[in-house]
């Protein structure tokens, strides 16, 4: 496994564009199953998870024809059912988190979709009803192997269009019905949608493709199912967890960076939660610019004085995927705040690794921490860790790049399954990073 060797301390300067959106490009890669015809999709980011996912596209013989950085255009003419009953797909999907959502196109254009129990990060139980309970919803039949952790739902007749209300806003959930649901016969209504901006741009690429979904943006969705989808070019979003990431990088290591291009309009609270930590964030055009804060940031407190209190929440609400990143910055903030993470119950449990590193920071229980701020008194010290998840990754990361010494972060693979070469970036902007 590989290592990064971080010199903290140093200030970096330049400018950051971000990747792709990860959690977009997971989506809008399995929809391309939609359609026999071309689909081309632009600005896809090239780290492991995705490749992983493209690699499982052409085995599934899903034709792959790249167009050079970033932009690649598949032909689901000729899939191959037979791959889903075989052992290297049950290796293969299971790797894969985003494996999930190959089932909702299949079952609609092939009447079945099979998928091992998806792996990803260890960050607590996701649970997969939410997925199922859709597909059951539109007249798949549902069924689980116990001893080898296999799924499965068949229609060989057909979906039917129906009304259903989720049990939960599940991001990829949503995106697995509504692709299900876009070639079912008749009218599917879908309350409590995620209404994410990844899960727009997927029914935006739908609704080029062909699709009748209207309500985009809203929580219910109401799709009319149509016979046959055709091709499109699409383009993904710039990742918001990334642009969070540089935005918190540059806050701890008191560094002048714009990120460039960041699509302001789909960061919804995003800007507003890292202001509540004292962040100075000045838009310019469609770039972020965040000054050197060499005097530190100050938290503000609730207008009553209470100590701020930042959680995550369904979109519109602030995203769990960056609740990591804001408790690493608030260990250098002047002030107190408390993070409540509500959706997984092992997502916090990295900040043993900061503890050693020399934050206050007390673990109430699995979803809720206090963080005292060093206002930059106290400089975390370097360590050896190693990366649990891919947001406590890039979490310690950013730790490391403002700790004094050098520290070692194993396990970068996790890191590298969500950013795309993260240290050549960092590298260019100033930051002394190996790769080993």
């Amino acid at each position: 496994m590989g290592i990064f060797k971080i010199e903290g301390g140093i200030q970096l300067k330049g400018e950051i564009t971000p990747q792709g959106a990860k959690n977009e490009a997971l989506q809008i890669l399995c929809a391309v199953l939609l359609t026999p015809e071309k689909v081309t999709i632009n600005n896809i980011p090239d780290i492991i998870d995705i490749n992983k996912l493209i690699t499982l596209l052409g085995n599934l013989g899903v034709k792959i024809q790249k167009n050079g950085n970033s932009s690649i255009t598949f032909q689901a003419d000729e899939v191959n059912m037979g791959y889903l009953e075989t052992e290297a797909f049950k290796k293969e999907g299971g790797s894969l988190r985003g494996s999930i959502m190959i089932v909702g196109p299949l079952l609609a254009r092939f009447g079945k979709g099979y998928i091992p129990k998806p792996g990803g990060d260890k960050i607590g139980r996701r649970r997969l009803d939410t997925h199922f309970e859709g597909f059951i919803n539109l007249g798949a039949k549902f069924r689980y192997n116990r001893e080898d952790h296999f799924y499965g739902v068949e229609a060989p007749d057909g979906l039917t269009g129906t009304d259903m209300l989720l049990d939960e806003a599940s991001v990829t959930g949503t995106a697995n019905i509504v692709m299900a649901a876009v070639l079912a016969k008749g009218t599917t209504t879908v309350y409590n949608a995620a209404c994410e901006p990844y899960l727009q741009q997927l029914c935006k690429m739908l609704n080029a493709m062909g699709a009748k979904i209207s309500g985009v943006g809203s929580n219910l969705l109401t799709i009319e199912g149509v016979e046959a989808l055709g091709g499109c070019e699409h383009r993904i979003l710039p990742d918001m967890i990334e642009i969070g990431s540089w935005i918190g990088l540059a806050a701890m290591t008191k560094s002048e960076i714009t990120i460039k291009n960041v699509s302001w309009e789909n960061l919804g609270v995003i800007p507003n939660v890292f202001r509540k930590l004292g962040i100075t964030l000045e838009k310019k055009g469609d770039d972020i610019f965040i000054p050197a804060h060499v005097n530190g940031y100050e938290v503000k407190t609730d207008i009553d004085g209470s100590i701020l209190t930042i959680a995550d929440a369904p979109w519109p609400g602030f995203t769990p995927d960056l609740l990591s990143i804001i408790l690493v910055v608030a260990t250098q903030a002047k002030g107190d705040v408390l993070i409540h993470q509500k959706m997984f119950e092992s997502r916090l449990f990295f900040v043993d690794k900061l503890i050693d590193m020399g934050a206050k920071i007390i673990l109430c229980d699995p979803h809720r921490a206090v963080v005292i701020g060093h206002d930059f008194k106290s400089q975390l010290k370097a360590t050896t860790m190693s990366s649990p998840d891919i947001r406590a990754g890039i979490s310690l990361l950013i730790a490391a790049l403002s700790a004094k010494g050098t520290s070692t972060i194993q396990n970068i693979e996790q890191i590298d399954r969500g950013y795309e070469r993260i240290d050549e970036r960092l590298r260019a902007i100033g930051a002394n990073i190996v790769r080993a």
